[in-house]
C-alpha cells in the first residue's frame, strides 16, 4: 500500500487492512479549496494532522463543508518536502484506545501544503493570493507558545524580529514577521475581515497572537513601512479577530511500535523521519482518542460548522473557565509531576508511571484534593468528569507512547500557570490556606532537584530543552547528592522568580517548605523516592 493519490486508488486494499478512507471527491473538493479558500492552518505538526484536519475531514464525509484546508509550515520545512509532498498531502491517523482498540484512518482533509518562507517566492507569493481571497475565513495556528515570541529566554529582542522591524513586509525573516506580512496583504486588498485564531496549548493564546502582531504592526507603522492604517486594522475586532481557545489531545512522536503494525499491513516506508531540526514527523500520527477544542465564537467573516465535528463554541469567559481548569488543575499540573519525577525515576514512559504507587498517589492526591477544590466549573465540560477521564483512561493509556521527557520540554514556561494559579487561588481565598498544600511545593522541589541533570541512582541524564535552563543551571551546578547544608540561598533566585512561578514563593510562604523538600531529595542516591515515600506515603 502506497500513501499517496496513486496508492489511495485502491481502496479495496486499504480497506481490507482495516483503514477508514476519505468518503469524498477529493478532486473537486481539492479544485474548490484552491479556487476559494476558507481555512488555512499555520503548523504542520502532528497535532494538526491528528484534529483538526480529521475534524475536516469528518465534515467533508457527510458533506457539512465542500472544501479542506490549506497548510503552512514556518518552523520545520522539512515537514513539507519529506511528508507533506511525497504522500500528495494524505496522512494517517493511529488512533490508540486505552482497552488496546486501534482506529486507521487515511485523512486527506489538506489540499495544499506550503513553506512559510519568504525566500520561496512561489509559496509566498501563493500564500498572499490565499490571504488577499475574499473566502478567507480563518488563519489558524499550531505553532507552540514559542512561536508568538518576539524575544529570547533573556528577554532581548530576537535577530530576526529586529531586522524585521527595519526591513518591513517585503522579504520578513521571523516567523511572526512572515504571518503579519500576510495580513497585510489582506489589508492592502481591501482591509477584509478575517480570525486569526491560535490554537496552541498556551493561557489566553489569542491575546499572544494578537500582541504578536500589534507589536509588529506598530513597528512597521512607526518606520513609514507599511499603511498608516494597518495598525488599527488589526486592532479592529470587527475585521480581525483574535479569539481565545482550549486544545486538548496528546499527539505523541510516531512510535516504532506503530511502525512496525503498519509495515505488517502492507503500508510501503512509514518510517518516521528526524529533521535537522529534531522534528520527529512520519507518515503517521499516533493520539489519543479524547479531544477538546473549545473556541471563542468570533469571526467576523464567517465560519464553516466546526461544531459538527465536535468542537465546542462559547464566549471568551466560558473559554478561560475551562482552559484554567485543564491547565491548572485537571491535567497539565499532573502531566508535569509525571514528567518531572519519571525524569528523575529513570522512566520513559508516562503510563508506566501510573503503575508506580507513590507516583499515582501524587498525581490523584494534587488533583483531586489541591487543586479540584478551586477550579471554577465552566459549565460545559464537567472538572470532576474531566480529571476522571484524564487519570483513569487518558494517562494511564498503555498504548499512548508518550514519555516524561517529551513532557518536561520547556518546564520553566509552563510552570507559572499550571501551578501558580492554584498558589495565587489559594492565597487570595479566606477560607484556604496556602500551608495546607504540600503536593504542589514538593512537585516545584522536584523540579529544582530535576534541574540538577543527576537521576536518583546518581547518574547524569539529558534535561529536556528549555529556553531558561542554562540560565537556572548555575545555581544548583556545585550542589552533589549527600550534600547537607541550607539550599536556601542557593535556590534563592529561582523559587524568587515571579516569571517562572507566577508568584515570589518566599512571598506565598512556600518557598522554606520547597527548600526543606529540596534538601531530602539531594541527601543520596534514592533520596528522590525515599522523599515520595514519606510525603506521599502508599
Amino acid at each position: 500500500m502506497i500513501l499517496n493519490n496513486e496508492g489511495i486508488k485502491n481502496r479495496a486494499q486499504w480497506l481490507a487492512a482495516g483503514y477508514e478512507l476519505p468518503e469524498f471527491d477529493r478532486e473537486k473538493a481539492c479544485k474548490v479549496t484552491k479556487e476559494n479558500p476558507f481555512w488555512i492552518h499555520f503548523g504542520a505538526g502532528n497535532i494538526f494532522r491528528a484534529f483538526q484536519a480529521n475534524v475536516a475531514q469528518k465534515l467533508l464525509n457527510t458533506a457539512v463543508i465542500d472544501r479542506g484546508i490549506i497548510v503552512a509550515e514556518g518552523y520545520d520545512y522539512e515537514i513539507i518536502e519529506k511528508i507533506n509532498k511525497p504522500h500528495d498531502d494524505y496522512s494517517i491517523l493511529v488512533t490508540l484506545k486505552a482497552d488496546g482498540s486501534v482506529e486507521k484512518t487515511v485523512v486527506g482533509s489538506v489540499m495544499e501544503s506550503l513553506t512559510l518562507d519568504s525566500e520561496n517566492t512561489s509559496d509566498f507569493g501563493r500564500l498572499k493570493e490565499i490571504f488577499e481571497k475574499d473566502s478567507l475565513q480563518m488563519a489558524t495556528f499550531t505553532i507552540t507558545e514559542k512561536g508568538y515570541s518576539l524575544v529570547n529566554g533573556k528577554g532581548e529582542l530576537l535577530n530576526e524580529v529586529a531586522e524585521d522591524f527595519e526591513k518591513g513586509p517585503d522579504c520578513p525573516k521571523s516567523y511572526i514577521g512572515k504571518v503579519t506580512a500576510l495580513l497585510y496583504a489582506r489589508f492592502m486588498a481591501g482591509a477584509k475581515p478575517i480570525a486569526m485564531v491560535s490554537m496552541d496549548n498556551c493561557s489566553h493564546n489569542g491575546d499572544k497572537l494578537f500582541m504578536a502582531l500589534h507589536t509588529f504592526a506598530e513597528k512597521w507603522a512607526q518606520n513609514s513601512l507599511v499603511s498608516s492604517n494597518f495598525k488599527a486594522y488589526v486592532c479592529d475586532k470587527n475585521k480581525v479577530s483574535f479569539p481565545w481557545t482550549m486544545i486538548d489531545k496528546i499527539t505523541p512522536r510516531p512510535d516504532t511500535i506503530v511502525t512496525e503494525m503498519l509495515k505488517k499491513d502492507g503500508l510501503e516506508n512509514p518510517e518516521a523521519i528526524i529533521t535537522s531540526k529534531n522534528t520527529y514527523i512520519a507518515p503517521f500520527v499516533n493520539a489519543e482518542a479524547p479531544q477538546y477544542l473549545v473556541i471563542e465564537d468570533a469571526f467576523p467573516n464567517g465560519r464553516p460548522m466546526l461544531e459538527k465535528g465536535g468542537m465546542i463554541f462559547t464566549d471568551r469567559e466560558t473559554v478561560d473557565k475551562v482552559e484554567k481548569m485543564k491547565v491548572c488543575t485537571c491535567l497539565n499540573p499532573l502531566h508535569t509531576a509525571l514528567a518531572v519525577f519519571g525524569c528523575l525515576l529513570s522512566y520513559t514512559k508516562i503510563s508506566d508511571e501510573m503503575k508506580d504507587v507513590q507516583l499515582k498517589k501524587l498525581v490523584f492526591d494534587m488533583g483531586y484534593n489541591e487543586g479540584l477544590p478551586v477550579v471554577t466549573d465552566p459549565g460545559i465540560i464537567s472538572p470532576q468528569d474531566f480529571i476522571d477521564e484524564v487519570l483513569n483512561i487518558r494517562i494511564p493509556n498503555p498504548f499512548m507512547p508518550d514519555t516524561p521527557q517529551r513532557i518536561a520540554t520547556d518546564t520553566s514556561q509552563k510552570i507559572s500557570i499550571r501551578y501558580g494559579e492554584t498558589i495565587k487561588a489559594y492565597m487570595a481565598s479566606p477560607d484556604r490556606d496556602v500551608q495546607s498544600l504540600k503536593l504542589i511545593p514538593l512537585v516545584l522541589a522536584g523540579w529544582c532537584r530535576y534541574l540538577m541533570g543527576i537521576d536518583d541512582r546518581g547518574k547524569a541524564f539529558l534535561v529536556s530543552p528549555d529556553p531558561l535552563y542554562e540560565s537556572l543551571k548555575p545555581y544548583v551546578a556545585d550542589i552533589r547528592l549527600g550534600s547537607a547544608e541550607d539550599f536556601g540561598e542557593k535556590l534563592q533566585p529561582i523559587l524568587s522568580n515571579k516569571q517562572i512561578f507566577g508568584v515570589n514563593l518566599y512571598e506565598a510562604g512556600m518557598a522554606e517548605k520547597i527548600t526543606g523538600y529540596f534538601a531530602e531529595m539531594v541527601s543520596g542516591v534514592g533520596a528522590v523516592r525515599k522523599t515520595l515515600k514519606k510525603y506521599v506515603g502508599a
